[in-house]
């Protein structure tokens, strides 16, 4: 094991593996250090945005809870899973590159949860922006009482702002 790699939990570092092989880099552990790497960066931006806006870590969101939430993967993607508006949610999927054999992003207004969020799980959709996502690392709600178009504002901020800092992360990255 390596340097990095050794400082991912153990549930996410056969994940990590796998998104080497599927990168497009040379499969050995210079790469997979590499990805370890710049997951531990991910990690760090995500839940420093979350304390930055105040938001909550949790285990788990019911399918039938109206609240939205933000998502990061054992891959690293981003999932913001916005509350229930009318008839559904709108969903954002971002995969902030490094893979090649999912969707960069994707986006479905109207969607449904066909699980519950959980820590250590794929969120499934029916319909979705994806059908699966990677298991769940860690499950963001907002604090306090608002309203969801509110809820919606907060998520969708702190999405892009980590979108834009995960980008960063990856360029960061010795990619050659």
């Amino acid at each position: 094991m390596g340097e990095y790699l050794d400082q991912i939990p153990a549930e996410v570092q056969d994940h990590i593996r796998q998104i080497t092989k599927s990168s497009g880099l040379p499969d050995n552990e210079e790469s997979v250090e590499m990805i370890a790497r710049g997951w531990l960066d991910k990690k760090e931006l995500f839940e420093n945005q979350l304390a930055e806006m105040n938001m909550a870590e949790v285990e788990e969101l019911d399918q039938d809870d109206e609240q939205g939430c933000l998502a990061m993967t054992y891959s690293g993607s981003l999932l913001n899973i916005g509350p229930v508006i009318e008839e559904g949610r709108t969903v954002q999927y971002a995969s902030i590159g490094l893979r090649q054999d999912v969707p960069e992003t994707a986006s479905k207004e109207n969607s449904q949860l066909a699980s519950d969020v959980q820590v250590g799980e794929p969120v499934r959709f029916s319909p979705g922006p994806i059908q699966s996502s990677s298991p769940i690392f860690k499950i963001a709600v907002t604090t306090g009482d608002l309203e969801p178009e509110e809820q919606e504002e907060q998520i969708t901020k702190a999405t892009m702002i980590l979108a834009e800092g995960f980008v960063e992360v990856n360029k960061d990255l010795d990619l050659e």
